[in-house]
Formats: C-alpha cells, structure tokens, sequence
C-alpha cells in the first residue's frame, strides 16, 4: 500500500512486525532495485501473507521476511517458475523438506529428462510419445530442431519435441524457433574448440575427462543462456 509509514525498533528490544518500508530496507542490499509493487505481486500470487493491521497496512514478521527473501533467491538464482517456488514453498509449509535440501540446481532439474538417453523411436513413435501429430513433427524436421531421415531418434529428441510441442500452446511455432538450432550448433562448436586437443589423445583416461569436461562445459553454456534470457525478461507487475 502506497505510503505505509515506516515503524522504529521498539525501545524494549522486541522485535515488532515490519512495514513494507523496512521490508525493502532489508532486503535491499542482496536484491538491488527491490520494490513495494515487487513485494506485492509476490503476495498477489499466494507466496507470502503478511498480516493486516486494522487500517489496512501490511505488517511482516521475520519469517514473512526470510521466506521472501527464498523466494527472491530463488528467482534470482535458479529461474525458477512462480508455480515451482510455490510448490517448494508448500513443501515447506508441510514439512516435507527443509530449505537446505531444496536448493537444486534448476539445470539439473531442466536436464533430468535428457541427462542419459536410452530409448529410441521411430519418427511415428516418437510422435506418439510426444502427444504431437505428424504435422508438427514435419515442421520441427523442416526447421531444424529435429534432423530428418534419422535411423533412430532418442530422448533428447523426445525433450525438443514435447517443449516444441507446449510452446506452441502460447503462439511459439516451429517456425520461431530455428534460431535455437543455429544457437546449439554453436555451443556444440564451442564445447568441441574447448575439449578438442584432450579428446584427441590416445589413452581412456584423457578421451573420459573430455567427456565429462564437454559435460561440465555444456552446463555452464545452458546457465549461461538462461540468465542472459532471464536478466533481459521484462517484469510484468
């Protein structure tokens, strides 16, 4: 609420609930540029309740102020999706984990699916195990974001077909996408220029450090994009 007041420390030592005020002065010096309406938009969409006094004021407690500041670390840190954070923050609530334990990388989370491909379709099963018609399949071939005539697709084409496949849900088509494929052939180009000269020794133990060296690099690549596409994401409060 515009012009809350901003409360002083009480002169007994008690710690009273915060105003929005001292909220931001709290939080300001880990997230920059925090605002009210931030705060706000946070509580419209069910992450934090804070207390109402009698006239309408917001009042935070402590704990109101340590799970938005999860909340923002969350944000800040992992890019994870409103509704990810409130279901953590459910979990929370429950119980069922503690704070510590639930900070996984959102990389591994993004890449659980496709972290050891095993399974192999054919382009007609691959279509029926993506839910996605022939159509669709064509125009992902079209552009790029799966390879034609391929003996055997696996779950790494399975992944690109089912998040094709929901981003068309929000207007996103094949079509739009092709620069991702562009994208990919230059980080792969940029894994190979980094792992090259050991992958191209003789022995086991120089050709398995590539692999998990091109792993580790393939990691930062993916975290990298995902914060530049986060840090430039508009804010919609």
């Amino acid at each position: 609420m515009a012009g809350e007041s901003v409360q002083t420390e009480p002169a007994d030592g008690q710690v009273k609930n915060k105003t929005i005020g001292q909220v931001l002065a709290a939080l300001e010096s880990d997230f920059p540029g925090i605002s009210a309406s931030k705060i706000r938009f946070l509580e419209d969409k069910g992450l934090v309740s804070p207390q109402r006094t009698n006239t309408g004021y917001r009042k935070y407690s402590a704990q109101d102020i340590e799970r938005l500041r999860y909340v923002l670390e969350l944000q800040r840190d992992q890019y994870l999706p409103l509704k990810v954070i409130r279901e953590r923050l459910a979990n929370l609530d429950a119980g069922k984990v503690q704070v510590a334990d639930s900070e996984v990388e959102v990389v591994e989370a993004q890449t659980a699916e496709t972290s050891a491909p095993s399974r192999t379709f054919t382009l007609r099963e691959l279509g029926q195990e993506a839910e996605v018609d022939m159509p669709l399949l064509r125009e992902l071939m079209k552009y790029g974001l799966l390879l034609e005539n391929k003996d055997a697709y696996d779950e790494y084409d399975l992944a690109v077909t089912k998040v094709c496949n929901q981003l068309t849900a929000h207007g996103l088509h094949p079509r739009h996408l092709r620069a991702f494929r562009a994208a990919a052939d230059r980080e792969v180009d940029l894994v190979e220029t980094a792992v090259g000269p050991l992958a191209l020794r003789k022995d086991e133990t120089s050709r398995a450090r590539a692999a998990e060296l091109a792993g580790d690099i393939a990691q930062l690549l993916l975290r990298l994009h995902m914060g530049l596409v986060a840090g430039s994401m508009p804010t919609y409060e």
